[in-house]
């Protein structure tokens, strides 16, 4: 298992140095120019010394060569720089946004895995009798309805029963958890439902597909119970592929949840990740893409080492 271990977290190393080499480069393609959007986007008179002045303050003068090896060095001493449109450190202003998106996401696999893994099983279990068709209309139907648009639901339906809108400021659950709750377990529901919707269908299908197998028949032969039958041989290995669902749609909702997080007033990552491309600001671009590439490798190396967990045979592979 050690073994296993460190070969899994050595991997992560090339693949996080590719990402910050890809996406210095492919920036540095896409044609703009954060100074001119700067200082001319709202239609001002600047001249053009004045565009070369703040272009050698913010280092965009320096050779390629120069400026790919101070990113470099920031990657690997986690300094990403300062923003080019705030002038504060680009770590600064992802935390202010990190807790929130990340509370978001937290709260809702948390509501996916508590409904979608009885749901799923209690599907497979009473496969094509009503039980197994209401499932199937309640999980097309999360994934079939957009997160933003059942999102609205939501809050018209609380605007309408309960008089209330979202906050205008965000609430740290440190500082009032009530509040904090409030106002994040809606937007978290509303990304749950499809969440817990893909889930619940991938338990379903992988349940029915292990059910099959010859030890599951086995171990009904000699009598095993059969909640033992379920939970202890047929769920822990279906359970895999579902892991691998969950650990990609919780990367996502790190930085996907744009519209999202409009319709509820948050000022997560996904929001700072559409203005930092609007600005054409590289530095604040290059430490997001960063994180959330750091969160697919951490994530998907935990999903690795959660499967040797489920299934001792993948340790020795």
């Amino acid at each position: 298992m050690l073994r296993y271990t460190i070969n899994r977290v050595l991997l992560t190393i090339p693949t996080l140095l590719g990402v910050a080499v890809l996406v210095f480069f492919m920036l540095r393609i896409i044609p703009g120019d954060i100074v001119e959007v700067k200082l001319r986007g709202d239609g001002g008179q600047v001249t053009q010394a004045t565009i070369e002045m703040e272009r050698h303050r913010l280092g965009l003068d320096k050779p390629m060569a120069i400026q790919f090896k101070d990113w470099m060095v920031g990657v690997v001493t986690f300094d990403y720089g300062i923003s080019m449109w705030t002038e504060r450190p680009v770590m600064e202003e992802i935390a202010i946004r990190l807790e929130l998106s990340l509370e978001v996401a937290i709260l809702a696999t948390l509501i996916a895995i508590l409904f979608a893994i009885p749901l799923g099983t209690t599907a497979a279990l009473y496969r094509d009798t009503w039980v197994d068709y209401l499932m199937r209309i309640v999980t097309i139907g999360g994934i079939s309805i957009p997160a933003f648009w059942f999102g609205m639901l939501i809050m018209l339906a609380l605007l309408a029963g309960f008089n209330w809108l979202p906050p205008i400021t965000f609430t740290p659950i440190y500082v009032d958890p009530i509040a904090n709750l409030t106002q994040l377990i809606w937007p978290a529901l509303a990304v749950g439902y499809r969440y817990c919707a893909v889930t619940a269908r991938m338990i379903r299908s992988s349940l029915l597909e292990v059910l099959n197998e010859d030890y599951i028949r086995t171990a009904r032969a000699k009598g095993v119970y059969e909640k033992l039958v379920i939970s202890r041989h047929a769920l822990r290995n279906a359970l895999l592929p579902a892991i691998t669902v969950i650990a990609l749609e919780f990367t996502f909702l790190i930085g996907g949840l744009v519209v999202t997080e409009q319709v509820f007033n948050l000022n997560g990552i996904g929001q700072l990740f559409v203005q930092s491309v609007t600005r054409n600001d590289f530095t604040l671009i290059q430490g997001m893409v960063m994180l959330i590439a750091a969160f697919y490798v951490f994530v998907n190396l935990a999903v690795d080492l959660l499967y040797a967990v489920f299934d001792p045979r993948i340790r020795y592979t």
